[in-house]
């Protein structure tokens, strides 16, 4: 639908600000590797929705000014689509806004607590970072307004990115906001999900025919983006069917595979991470239960040739 924005596009240096409807906008950072990811903002008479933060001060503080570049009106609600830092770090700094999200968002960033770069990652400059979760909660969804305009935040109804993951849904708009389930250009991640249930997931967000789609992380694309990603999930699981047969740890699979159409993807070391979880689910395990993230990590470290995997946030 849109072409992938480079540095040079951008509005201040950190991500972009895209009218993808009337009073409807995304924001893009690329280039939606690891920590940097899209956001979006409703804007209406009185005030702002904003659907995420990002992950450093110096990246929200971005963000904030560019909403501000934008409208007058104050950010009266943040919604966040899941727990992850990179779209709650940067809650704190919206000191305006009541931020809202799934119940379980709120217990995820809690116990996740304060950003870390080493050993996963190069070095982040995260800036004074506090912890701000949700403090207005739903179980499945809740309808937020901006003037006239209705907003569907909905829970997905089962682990699938995380736990935890919700989408904004603008049906006058025919617009989606959704998180993390969808990455363009960008290699997807179910490690502390679940690879079935978003499968699932995914099946019925096609039922929505949005036709424009602001994934978390990548350039605004349309419908075709969900079939491209149910083909890696369905490769994913295909990987681990054969690497589990044949008596291999997750990251004997990943070395032994071809990443064939995928290997152009950003940060290919995912593939690693969701193996992790694709075995566990061949061994039975619920969708989003607890399994050991840190080894997975490690695993995925290793497979980088033993390099901290590169973060530009």
């Amino acid at each position: 639908m849109s072409s992938p924005l480079s540095l040079a596009d951008t509005t201040n240096g950190l991500g972009a600000v895209r009218e993808v409807s009337d009073g409807v906008f995304a924001y893009v950072q690329p280039d939606g590797s690891w920590w940097i990811n899209n956001t979006g903002f409703v804007v209406g008479s009185k005030g702002v929705a904003a659907i995420d933060a990002c992950s450093t001060e110096r990246r929200t503080r971005g963000l904030i000014d560019a909403i501000r570049s934008t409208t007058p009106a104050p950010v009266r609600t943040l919604v966040n689509t899941h727990h992850h830092g990179d779209h709650t770090y940067g809650n704190y700094l919206f000191d305006t806004a009541t931020i809202v999200a799934q119940e379980q968002c709120r217990t995820e960033i809690l116990e996740a607590g304060l950003p870390a770069s080493a050993p996963t990652w190069t070095d982040v400059e995260w800036g004074n970072i506090e912890l701000a979760p949700p403090f207005l909660t739903y179980e499945d969804k809740v309808n937020l307004y901006v003037d006239d305009l209705k907003c569907e935040v909905r829970y997905v109804g089962t682990p699938a990115h995380t736990t935890n993951d919700s989408v904004v849904w603008i049906p006058e708009r025919s617009t989606l906001f959704c998180g993390d389930l969808l990455f363009e250009g960008g290699t997807p991640f179910l490690l502390m999900g679940s690879i079935a249930g978003a499968v699932e997931v995914l099946e019925g967000l096609k039922k929505l025919d949005a036709q424009t789609i602001v994934p978390g992380h990548g350039a605004v694309s349309g419908p075709a983006l969900i079939d491209t990603i149910l083909g890696y999930l369905a490769f994913v699981q295909s990987v681990a069917r054969h690497g589990q047969s044949a008596g291999l740890t997750p990251l004997e699979a990943a070395r032994e595979t071809d990443l064939g159409e995928y290997a152009e993807l950003l940060d290919a070391e995912r593939i690693v991470g969701n193996l992790h979880r694709a075995y566990a689910e061949l061994d039975g395990a619920e969708r989003g239960a607890r399994i050991d993230v840190p080894a997975a990590f490690a695993d995925m470290v290793t497979y980088n040739g033993g390099q901290p995997l590169t973060c530009h946030a």
